[in-house]
């Protein structure tokens, strides 16, 4: 049993990584500022193309001129979650540079906290925009205050399952800089078929074939139907492969995330500095 001495130990230990992370970030004001617009403008493109497309079609799937706002809008919110793959892994590679990351590795740090401290800075650098882009969304297409309640419980799923997969990428970072390059272009290759621009019916047979093979779909997808059928009922009953793929990722990508670096760490420690 978990006593309150374990709790408030715990607690402290998830604060103390979050403090470091968040100071180590805003010692870099333009990159922190960069990361914001980035995301952004990978969505200019897709908004003009797109635009142009609804001339010709009125519709993709349940998406139209009208509605893609908020395709776009939710997208760059994702894509705000989806840095912390990149953070955690290159915050680990500089901890390992700067001859410090022995510390991090031999302090009395369970790993789950290790990972919430990174999560809780992540967002506490991003909750500017993105609470930004959630209030634009919902000046554009207005949603009851229980669809809200979900889509932020969908984003902080999203967000645990990308700190998993940071995870990751961070370990081979440490022991093997080489591997971790493959980790990256597998999971650029699933972001890339995971229609996170342009909606799923824009493309040919043979590119959906591997978009309905793609988990990460799934899990963008089911973020952008709440929010669009505004009807969480509804969403659950007519999408019951979203959130069952949902919930496996959720347990699934942070506890296999904390249990591969472990064992990669133990196993290779830190090399190639």
């Amino acid at each position: 049993m978990i006593t309150k001495e374990q709790i408030k130990r715990n607690i402290i230990q998830i604060l103390a990584i979050t403090e470091k992370n968040y100071k180590i970030s805003i010692r870099y004001k333009f990159s922190l500022v960069f990361s914001y617009v980035s995301p952004l403008i990978s969505f200019i493109f897709p908004f003009i193309i797109m635009g142009s497309l609804f001339s010709f079609q009125e519709n993709y799937g349940p998406w139209n001129a009208e509605n893609y706002v908020i395709y776009i809008f939710i997208g760059y919110n994702i894509l705000l979650l989806e840095r912390i793959m990149h953070n955690l892994s290159s915050q680990f590679l500089s901890e390992k540079y700067w001859l410090t990351l022995q510390a991090i590795m031999i302090a009395p740090f369970n790993r789950f906290n290790l990972l919430l401290g990174y999560v809780l800075s992540h967002i506490i650098e991003i909750i500017f925009p993105f609470s930004i882009f959630i209030i634009l969304c919902y000046i554009f297409f207005p949603i009851s205050l229980l669809t809200i309640i979900m889509i932020l419980f969908l984003m902080g799923c999203l967000l645990l399952s990308f700190s998993g997969l940071g995870f990751i990428i961070a370990v081979y970072n440490i022991s093997n800089e080489n591997i971790a390059q493959i980790v990256n272009f597998c999971l650029s290759m699933f972001l890339l078929f995971s229609c996170l621009s342009y909606p799923y019916e824009i493309f040919p047979s043979y590119i959906q074939f591997f978009v309905n093979k793609n988990p990460i779909y799934y899990l963008i997808d089911i973020v952008r139907l709440t929010w669009l059928e505004n009807d969480i009922f509804f969403t659950l009953t007519n999408h019951p492969i979203h959130f069952l793929i949902l919930i496996i990722f959720l347990f699934l990508l942070p506890t296999s995330g904390i249990y591969i670096f472990n064992y990669i760490f133990k196993k290779y420690g830190i090399t190639g500095y």
